[in-house]
């Protein structure tokens, strides 16, 4: 809470002092019954219930204790039951901030409570001048059960609010983390994936056909430049810098750049067959999702399948891109496969869930693999 905001509450709790010590003194302006008590009585027992509600916010409890004895003395020397609206003043700020499960008690008490006053109200009649000390006594008490009852309650949906704001907060941290290591992982896995086919290839014949081990060390050194591109743009992201600091970012990977991922996996020995049919341009959000997929899934193909033959299929219409990616299986020469767990393919139904779409994956009917994505949009 601001200094502003307290300064507000304090001066708040001194006009509401002042207010209660003088309403004992204005009901007692009628005809004098003999029982009320002089004017430097009233003054002494206003001030008793009134003046520690300017502190009410720093010691809560005791000032309702004091508060509610001195009403009491108020009250059993004839200043009515009008004092206790001191003692439930006290009594609100007390409900609001005692930390304790009460259930449906504070409904009943707080029904029940309200309900007998007005009954004590309605049933006194025109001529009502107060009751005896018992239904005075007994019209503050409820007063009393009132307040703490609506006290309470606001203390209950504050409660309320503040767990659904902390559940919520945690559920967009694990949101986040989960966008991270997702993004992370599509970079690094595709591309360090490679790497280590490249790598192993280019150890293999470096011996007997010199040039091809060129080759692959110059994949390798494409593969590499382009990863620490890509993860030198995700940390900036993530580091959240200054817009001036943002513009060497690049635009966010889409559809159009499919043909790059094609390159890459045929350098890594998989004729990809890419057919693209999109009659409508989808969110760049469902793009960018369309791109990893198919990212994921060509890294498997190379990891898993390699060399072998592989199609791509992408169709955006009627709202819903379709992503399809289906290889024939390991081909003559294969190479061991390289060590991986099964993010991959978490990743990939993640971030098809999270589109409201869904990802199948299995091999097909006699060899290869098969994935196959819905995104609506």
């Amino acid at each position: 809470m601001g200094d502003v905001s307290r300064r507000r509450l304090i001066l708040l709790d001194g006009a509401a002092a002042l207010g209660f010590a003088l309403l004992p003194q204005l009901t007692l302006v009628r005809p004098d019954s003999g029982g009320a008590p002089g004017g430097l009585a009233v003054s002494l027992l206003s001030l008793a219930t009134a003046l520690p509600l300017a502190v009410r916010r720093l010691w809560p409890v005791p000032v309702f204790a004091i508060v509610l004895t001195a009403s009491c003395v108020a009250l059993a020397a004839g200043l009515g039951p009008a004092v206790f609206l001191s003692a439930a003043y006290a009594l609100y700020l007390v409900a609001t901030t005692r930390r304790r499960q009460l259930g449906r008690s504070a409904v009943i008490v707080g029904g029940a409570s309200t309900a007998g006053a007005a009954l004590l109200t309605v049933t006194g009649g025109q001529h009502y001048t107060g009751g005896t000390l018992v239904v005075q006594l007994l019209f503050g008490l409820l007063v009393l059960g009132a307040t703490w009852a609506a006290g309470t309650a606001v203390r209950e949906r504050r409660e309320s609010l503040r767990r659904t704001i902390v559940q919520a907060t945690e559920q967009a941290k694990v949101e986040e983390r989960m966008r991270i290591a997702r993004d992370i992982h599509d970079v690094v896995t595709h591309s360090v994936g490679l790497i280590a086919i490249k790598a192993g290839v280019a150890n293999h014949v470096i011996a007997t056909h010199p040039e091809e081990a060129g080759e692959a060390l110059t994949v390798i050194e494409d593969i590499s430049r382009r990863a620490l591109r890509d993860m030198r743009a995700t940390l900036k992201v993530l580091r959240r810098e200054d817009d001036a600091q943002q513009q060497d970012l690049q635009p966010v990977p889409g559809l159009s750049d499919l043909p790059s991922l094609v390159r890459t996996a045929e350098a890594a020995g998989v004729s990809v067959d890419l057919r693209s049919d999109c009659v409508e341009e989808p969110p760049d959000g469902v793009a960018l999702t369309a791109f990893r997929i198919v990212q994921e899934a060509l890294t498997n193909v190379v990891k898993h399948a390699a060399p072998t033959r592989c199609l791509v299929s992408v169709t955006a219409q009627d709202g819903v891109l379709t992503i399809g990616v289906t290889d024939d299986g390991p081909g003559p020469g294969h190479r061991p496969t390289v060590p991986g767990g099964a993010m991959g393919l978490v990743g990939m139904r993640e971030r098809a869930v999270a589109h409201g779409g869904t990802l199948t994956a299995g091999p097909r009917p006699g060899a290869g693999f098969r994935i196959l994505a819905t995104l609506p949009y």
